[in-house]
This record gives C-alpha cells, sequence and structure tokens, in this order.
C-alpha cells in the first residue's frame, strides 16, 4: 500500500469511528487493529511495533530462558516481528494471534521470508478469546498490547489458560500513573497512541497475580518509550511538511498535537515502559 493510499485508509477508519463507534469496546478494538495493519504506521513506529524493538525482545526472551523446542504463543502478534526473531534465534515453534488480518498477512510473509515457516504461524484472533486449547504452550509474550486490551483481566485468564502448570509469561508494555491524562489522550488516540489505558506496573502486577500467576522480574525501560515517542514527533513533523491533500484528511496537526503530549506525560515522570515475566503458578 502506497503512502498516500495508507493516509487515506487511516482517515477511513478514523470517520467510521467517530461516526458510530465512540464508546463501544469491541469497536474500538476492531478500530485500533485496522489502524496498526495500514503500512504508514510502520514509517511512525519503525520494524517492530514496539518500544526497544528486537533489542527488547531479545531481553525478554533471555529473562524467559527460552529453550529449544518450547511452544510460545505472541498475544497481538502484530507484523511478526517478535515471532520470527523468538523462532530464528532460540529454535522454538511459535504460534502468532493477532485481530487484524492485515497484520497476520504481514506476519506471514515475514515468517517466510526468515525462513522459520516450519516453526511459526499466524492467525487472527482475541487476546480475550483466544482460539486455541488449555495448556498449550510452554510461553505466553505480549508485547506493548496488554495496555490495549479493553478487558485486561480476561485477556490474563485467557493466557493462563493456555499455558501449562509451571508455564511462562512475559511482557513488555506501557506503564501510566493513574489520573494522569488529558481528555484527549484519554480517548480513542491515546489508545492507538498505547497509553490511554495503560495500568501502573504494580497493578499489572496485582492483576496477573489474580489470574494465577507468580511474579518472577520486572526491570523499567522508560528510555525505550521515550526514545521512540521522540522518532514518532521527528516523522511526523517531516510528513506535515510535504503539504499533501490526504494530509488534511489524516489530521496530521493533531497528530503532532497528541504526540507532543505523549511525550510531555513521559516528560513528567507519569508513563514509561517495562518488561515482567511471571509463572503460572500450579493449581
Amino acid at each position: 500500500m502506497s503512502t498516500l493510499s495508507s493516509l487515506g485508509a487511516f482517515a477511513d477508519v478514523a470517520a467510521t469511528f467517530r461516526a458510530g463507534a465512540a464508546g463501544d469496546t469491541d469497536a474500538a478494538k476492531s478500530c485500533c487493529a485496522a489502524v496498526y495493519g495500514i503500512d504508514l504506521v510502520g514509517l511512525f513506529l519503525g520494524d517492530s511495533y514496539h518500544p526497544g524493538g528486537v533489542d527488547l525482545t531479545r531481553r525478554l526472551a533471555q529473562l524467559l530462558a527460552l529453550e529449544p523446542g518450547q511452544r510460545v504463543l505472541d498475544v497481538a502478534s502484530g507484523i511478526g516481528t517478535t515471532g520470527v526473531v523468538l523462532a530464528a534465534e532460540h529454535d522454538v515453534e511459535v504460534v502468532g494471534v493477532d485481530l487484524g488480518a492485515a497484520q497476520v498477512a504481514k506476519a506471514a510473509a515475514r515468517a517466510h521470508a526468515a525462513g522459520v515457516v516450519d516453526r511459526v504461524e499466524f492467525r487472527v484472533g482475541d487476546a480475550e478469546q483466544l482460539p486455541l486449547p488449555n495448556g498449550e504452550f510452554d510461553v505466553v509474550v505480549s508485547e506493548c498490547a496488554f495496555c490495549t486490551f479493553p478487558d485486561k483481566p480476561t485477556a490474563a485468564a485467557e493466557a493462563a489458560r493456555v499455558l501449562r502448570p509451571g508455564g511462562r509469561l512475559g511482557l513488555t508494555d506501557v506503564w501510566l500513573r493513574p489520573g494522569r491524562l488529558d481528555p484527549e489522550l484519554a480517548g480513542l488516540a491515546g489508545r492507538i497512541a498505547c497509553i490511554a489505558d495503560a495500568r501502573p506496573i504494580d497493578d499489572t502486577s496485582a492483576l496477573l497475580e489474580g489470574a494465577g500467576f507468580r511474579i518472577d522480574t520486572v526491570e523499567r525501560h522508560d528510555d525505550a518509550l521515550a526514545v521512540t515517542v521522540e522518532l514518532v514527533q521527528a516523522r511526523l513533523r517531516a510528513l506535515r511538511l510535504l503539504d499533501l491533500p490526504l494530509l488534511r484528511a489524516f489530521d496530521i496537526r493533531r497528530a503532532v498535537r497528541v504526540a507532543a503530549r505523549v511525550a510531555d506525560v513521559i516528560d513528567r515522570g507519569d508513563a514509561g515502559y517495562f518488561i515482567l515475566t511471571a509463572t503460572k503458578e500450579a493449581t
């Protein structure tokens, strides 16, 4: 998809949401999935679509002590960067699940290009209703996605359900101090920016413990989020200089404003990024 058609697709998605989906969690999930399926997003976020990129994925894999032959589920697998890296570098078998059909198609193409199709597959599916049997996996990972799930307790319970007893969970995600967002960031724009429904680390830990996990490791990587937002700001400013007609439909000025507000939240120390690993306790 060209940059111009990507801008048009983004505008169409936003218009559809504003027309009738506000307040509907299913529509919000679908809208976010549609946005992240647009090629233009890669121009803003880079190849991994999450702070820290492949380096942070490798750190997560190290903390999880992945072993060859383990079965790994990547929840909200996006364009497949995490799943392909884990399969290629740790010889694990990966299933990726994402709500966006466009992301699943891109992820499958990435796996084929990397030569790991024998160890990686991607499916359309919802993190809150995983289309997978109980106890199927040794490890579940999810990068920069848990904060976007409307029903986090259900998503946590689903992750626990598909893990074997003693299985490991690994998250990289945004954290946020409560009550620190203005109304614009608390809405759809903030949800797409992965900040609107982020929680404090302690809240996420407690939620996972309620789903039957024991927290093993928590690491702060706040700089990774700050670097990502700086990159997005720079690319948005460059795109605004093009002054193309479809940029007006995309509302590039609002995007620049939203990115600046997210940067302010980070600069105040009210948001950041973290890695968390946990173990499913035997029942």
